[in-house]
């Protein structure tokens, strides 16, 4: 039940603190810039500025964190629009469609849809978080091993159906993806896929190889272009073009309602997270439209659906951390970290004690958002620009700053090398017709799915019953058994309407 006492406290405690306010927008900036540079990712800018939240009061410190998590979700859209490359993994599906919008001189509309988009998904994600905190936190207790292992495998699936009639190569394409996921120290302590090397105990940088994967084939391509968009009059920088696509998005309020309802669903499920929110709801976009065969081609409703999940997947990651204290994602657990530095727990006590700074938290995200629409267009109007750079400047600047932010992650040669080794697999990838976006999935859910395989196989001992003794894990088999057999079941239906179409 809502507590009006604790809102009223909570109006209270936004207002009686003007620093909050005076961080936020530095906070969205910082996010904005961290998103827009691929490899630099909104945890990297988190995690260097989590140091300064300590000279702050609590619900300034979570304000200011959680604005670099807003600004970054936009932020990361700008590079996947403009140039293919996502400059955070949560913008991996808005490639699909924003950069061919791009590629025929609509990327002043692309980005004012990924900005309304985002901001609307971020007012949803935090609305429903503010809505469904407590029940939501009840039923996120009830999933286990078996339910987060087969929410994995579906997610893999989900990914899959995008390939169309690559279907199974797309499995198979996620199947690699977790092959090569699970390289290093297993949780067992068991090393598999080392080959005998040291450094390969950690495992591959997972945002290494994304960039690799989904950058390079991309880069080669433009290679042979003098500019990102080859029409000169396209190439124009128009604040009343962003706001035409920003207002179009708003006559598509049901799309960006389902993809925000899908990413802070999607969001809760700790270690699931924005990058497979924002794939899971452009699959379910596609799926359900009119024409699915213009997704990819230039769709704007692929980059709405896309950018509200992804932005929505944030107040879902807030439940973990505010009803379990336990960190849905990356970002989340450096907020935990801010928590640590408070002497503050998360978790149902912190809830039921500290209402009023939960619903504050909560309140200052919801307006967080609409700042975000305001900086977010003063942003674009100096981050479009770069259609206008001769990519005979650009691509080397790319270049570098893609292998400099590798190598920040690791901190050694393992980072630019695992970033040349995904981008020679994407190319054949390419080549061959498999999804990257597959084996990148299979790659971010390798280590959650082996953990929690594991974790079943010792809760039951060895007794794979356990999958349907459970009623949550049961429906999940059933939809992952609908997931598989939908595309064959589709393609027969309409061969067979085909071949009557024929005889007639």
């Amino acid at each position: 039940m809502l507590d009006l006492n604790a809102v009223s406290d909570a109006i209270s405690l936004l207002a009686g603190t003007p620093s909050a306010w005076l961080m936020v927008p530095i906070g969205l900036i910082i996010g904005l810039v961290f998103g827009v540079l691929p490899g630099l990712s909104v945890p990297i800018a988190m995690a260097v500025f989590l140091p300064f939240t300590l000279y702050m009061d609590f619900l300034s410190a979570i304000l200011f964190l959680t604005a670099i998590f807003t600004g970054g979700g936009f932020g990361g859209s700008v590079p996947a629009i403009l140039m293919n490359v996502p400059g955070t993994t949560a913008a991996i599906a808005t490639c699909f469609d924003g950069y061919p919008m791009a590629k025929q001189g609509r990327h002043n509309e692309a980005l004012g849809l990924a900005l309304a988009a985002s901001t609307v998904g971020t007012i949803i994600g935090y609305a429903l978080l503010f809505i469904i905190l407590e029940p939501i936190s009840r039923f996120v207790l009830q999933l286990g091993a078996p339910e987060l292992f087969l929410i994995s495998v579906a997610g893999l699936f989900l990914i899959a159906g995008l390939s169309g009639m690559f279907f199974w190569r797309g499995v198979l394409a996620g199947a690699a993806g977790l092959m090569i996921g699970t390289m290093g120290m297993s949780s067992s302590g068991v090393m598999r896929g080392t080959m005998g090397s040291m450094y390969m105990l950690d495992g591959i940088s997972t945002t290494a190889a994304i960039i690799g994967l989904f950058a390079a084939s991309e880069l080669f391509g433009l290679a042979r272009r003098e500019y990102i968009v080859t029409d000169a009059s396209a190439r124009q920088v128009k604040l009343s073009l962003i706001a035409k696509g920003f207002f179009y998005a708003f006559k598509r309020w049901g799309m960006i309602f389902r993809g925000g309802l899908i990413g802070a669903l999607v969001g809760t499920v700790p270690g699931v997270g924005s990058t497979v929110a924002n794939l899971v709801s452009y699959s379910f976009a596609r799926s359900l439209s009119k024409d699915p065969d213009s997704f990819g081609t230039g769709n704007p409703d692929g980059v709405i659906a896309a950018e509200s999940a992804n932005s929505s997947s944030e107040g879902g990651s807030m439940v973990a951390l505010l009803a379990l204290g336990i960190p849905g994602g990356a970002g989340t657990a450096i907020m935990l970290g801010a928590f640590a530095m408070h002497n503050v727990t998360g978790g149902p006590r912190f809830i039921s004690d500290n209402k009023e700074i939960v619903y504050a938290i909560i309140g200052g995200n919801l307006i967080q958002a609409l700042l975000l629409a305001g900086i977010g267009l003063l942003f674009l109007r100096v981050a479009v620009t770069i259609v206008k750079v001769p990519l005979r400047y650009l691509l080397p600047a790319i270049t570098v700053l893609t292998v400099l932010g590798s190598y920040a992650l690791s901190g050694t040669m393992v980072g630019p090398i695992t970033l040349t080794g995904a981008a020679i697999l994407g190319l054949i990838m390419k080549h061959y017709n498999y999804p990257a976006v597959a084996m990148v999935i299979g790659i971010l859910l390798g280590s959650m799915m082996e953990g929690n395989l594991l974790r079943t196989w010792q809760l039951s001992r060895g007794d794979l019953s356990i999958f349907i003794d459970r009623p949550i894990s049961l429906a999940l088999l059933i939809l992952l058994a609908l997931a598989v057999l939908s595309p064959l079941i589709m393609r027969r239906a309409n061969a067979r309407l085909a071949k009557q179409a024929d005889q007639k």
